[in-house]
């Protein structure tokens, strides 16, 4: 692929149509996979793990200690 066609392809815009349904089922999966990822990691038993979200949690007021 030559530079002129690398040009070319970043600046075709493409439109992509997203049904309500399909934005609305993305954003709760989105938040309870971060949800389930602050709790884990909340009441994990590795030292890496519980200190990486440390600040999240208190922020969030959720027990840790």
């Amino acid at each position: 692929m030559s530079n002129t066609e690398v040009v070319m392809l970043a600046t075709q815009s493409v439109s992509l149509r997203v049904s309500a349904s399909a934005r609305l089922t993305t954003t709760l999966f989105a938040a309870i996979f971060g949800i389930a990822l602050l709790y884990f990691a909340a009441f994990a038993h590795s030292d890496a793990l519980h200190n990486g979200a440390h600040d999240t949690r208190h922020a969030i007021v959720a027990p840790c200690h």
